[in-house]
């Protein structure tokens, strides 16, 4: 087994992430490969409607400008090569536009464009066929559709690093396959090696949202220090598997423990059944190893066969929304910002009725500084100043755009204290929705050079969910006569994120000691009950709950919790970023003597000093 150490860095978690990370890696990170993820999960609708409204468009429009532009003579000098999903619904424009950059500036690179996922010419094909929602059962809805992408694996990608291209651009792929594709060339991974398959997606999946593994968003905020110059994450990755978790010398952030294993457990349901084209993982036993300053060691993850299908995700029209956003200060700041929403909705919705239209097809008001996020837990109903948010949906724009004219009277003709809008908008209202597909029914394309080849990918299946073993031997313990109750935040580390319209939320425990009662306290009743206000029915409430055993954890999956999901949710925080944030106030009962083991400043958090400018 090779013994070569593959260093791989993350030079991009978003579609609009910072200019900071790409000359940061090329200056300290000794890199072999520098990844990029661009696209989230509703991106492909977003850019199509760039692509439609403009020729040269379609691809992530940071990617080359800011990110790599400026840097691409060093890129070139120091021969990393760059794998990035930047080509959204248009990838082989964006290598067309990034060869023109680089003509400019004298750079030679071999640029692949892996696509194949893009499946508009087929839509009226799926709809004639009968294709439903992997989740819901629903037909695919009649209505304009934007995008219909596959997400790919990542054995293209290893083919075209194969065939000698420098920069690989794709369309849809999974996020994890950025990273997953370099370690298959590099190491020769084969199609049915699952176990370092797994390892190789766990490595992507921590790189994939750059900063948040080492220490962006993390519970413990306060030790993280240098945000303004935070680093990146590497991944020092070896032929069996296991890989290291860094970041470059000098920089800001935090890599431990705690970092890693809150974005292991970032966006999954069934750790035991984490689903890529490539492979099904099992992280249930991943082990995590602080070997020294911001180096965490990663083993354990297990993988299983692969399933015989893709995932195919639609984003389609569903009308038009409005969202404006009203400051309101002064005494009864909440109950005027409630009148006066309340008002607005009323008189637009009758002047719609007045010209033969619909009343709106959905209506949406949250007070922000009110704890509008927290349900029946919010305390801050006194508050002397709001953020009225006001979001209405309809199916003709005209709508939207009479309502964006009529709510600017509120200032003269409604609250004391109303000020000007900080925030409006118009646009159009998009929807997800997912299907799978037989992979013999999608042909992956690697093109370098302007010459195409179609690459071997695996289409056979063999998963079986008989095969996943559930962990044993952690059992709930209730604490007894001598008690505490102390926040959960004071027990755990907890990150949570979205998928389609359920979000999870994973919980790591401080101590393995702490796990037991951690989960005595957080059963799937109970946490379904501190989400109440977030079920979009909540007759049909379901919580699911998942096991860690490597990582002292348990994953909590909360099903059509929402509003619909990162596309058309109307909420404040459609992309669940905040929902751990609400668990960690959750009241845990844990033994007296256990209570000594829990850092004071964690037990009276709410009064917790100021931000002072340390760190």
């Amino acid at each position: 087994m090779s013994k070569r150490v593959v260093r791989i860095g993350s030079a991009s978690a978003a579609l609009s992430d910072s200019a900071l990370a790409v000359p940061q890696m090329l200056k300290h990170g000794q890199l072999d490969y520098l990844v990029g993820d661009y696209l989230a999960e509703g991106s492909m609708g977003l850019l199509a409607m760039f692509a439609n409204a403009q020729a040269r468009a379609g691809f992530a429009p940071d990617f080359i400008p800011v990110h790599i532009a400026p840097h691409l003579q060093e890129i070139a000098r120091q021969g990393v090569k760059l794998v990035v999903n930047a080509g959204g619904v248009n990838p082989r424009g964006c290598a067309a536009a990034l060869r023109e950059v680089a003509a400019q500036q004298g750079v030679h690179l071999r640029i692949a464009v892996v696509d194949g996922d893009d499946l508009m010419p087929r839509v009226d094909a799926f709809r004639a066929a009968g294709v439903r929602d992997m989740f819901t059962g629903e037909a695919l809805p009649d209505a304009p559709i934007d995008s219909m992408n596959a997400y790919l694996g990542a054995f293209p990608i290893a083919d075209a690093l194969a065939a000698g291209a420098d920069v690989i651009i794709t369309g849809r792929v999974v996020d994890s396959a950025l990273t997953l594709g370099p370690l298959i060339h590099e190491f020769g991974w084969r199609a049915e090696d699952y176990d370092v398959l797994a390892a190789g997606t766990l490595a992507g999946h921590l790189l994939e949202c750059g900063a948040q593994v080492t220490g962006g968003t993390f519970t413990d905020w306060r030790s993280v220090p240098g945000w303004a110059a935070i680093g990146y994450p590497i991944a020092e990755c070896s032929a069996d598997g296991s890989f290291v978790v860094t970041k470059p010398k000098g920089t800001g952030g935090l890599v431990s423990r705690g970092t890693v294993a809150e974005q292991l457990m970032y966006e999954t349901s069934d750790p035991q059944c984490y689903f890529v084209p490539d492979v099904t993982c099992d992280f249930s036993g991943v082990h995590l190893e602080e070997v020294g300053p911001d180096r965490v060691r990663v083993t354990g993850a297990r993988g299983l066969p692969r399933t015989s299908t893709y995932k195919v995700c639609t984003i389609y029209r569903k009308g038009w929304r409005v969202a404006v956003v009203q400051p309101i200060t002064g005494l009864e700041a909440a109950a005027k910002g409630e009148r006066q929403a309340a008002a607005l909705i009323e008189r637009t919705g009758r002047m719609l009725r007045e010209q033969g239209m619909q009343d709106w097809s959905r209506t949406h008001v949250e007070l922000l500084g009110t704890e509008c996020t927290q349900g029946a837990r919010a305390r801050n109903r006194n508050t002397r100043e709001v953020l009225c948010r006001i979001v209405l949906e309809h199916e003709d724009k005209r709508a939207c755009d009479m309502f964006m004219r009529e709510q600017y009277s509120g200032i003269v003709s409604m609250s004391p204290g109303t000020s000007i809008n900080v925030g409006m908008v118009v646009t159009p209202l998009q929807a997800l929705t997912s299907f799978l597909l037989d992979k013999r029914e999608i042909t992956p394309v690697v093109t370098v050079d302007g010459v195409s080849r179609i690459p071997a990918v695996a289409t056979d299946g063999g998963f079986d969910k008989a095969q996943i073993v559930r962990p044993q031997g952690i059992e709930a313990l209730e604490a007894g006569d001598d008690a505490v109750e102390v926040p959960l935040i004071g027990l755990a580390w907890a990150r949570s994120g979205d998928k389609g319209n359920l979000f999870n939320v994973g919980v790591i425990a401080r101590q393995p000691d702490f796990l037991p009662y951690i989960l005595s306290a957080l059963t799937p009743e109970a946490v379904a009950a501190w989400f109440a206000h977030e079920f979009d029915d909540l007759e049909a409430r379901r919580v699911e709950r998942f096991l860690l055993p490597g990582l002292d954890a348990v994953n909590l999956v909360i099903h059509d919790a929402l509003g619909g999901g990162i596309t058309c949710s109307p909420r404040l925080d459609a992309v669940a970023k905040g929902k751990a944030q609400q668990l960690l106030c959750f009241p845990v009962r844990i033994p007296a003597a256990l209570a000594q083991r829990v850092s004071p400043s964690l037990l009276d958090f709410e009064r917790a000093a100021p931000y002072t400018g340390a760190l």
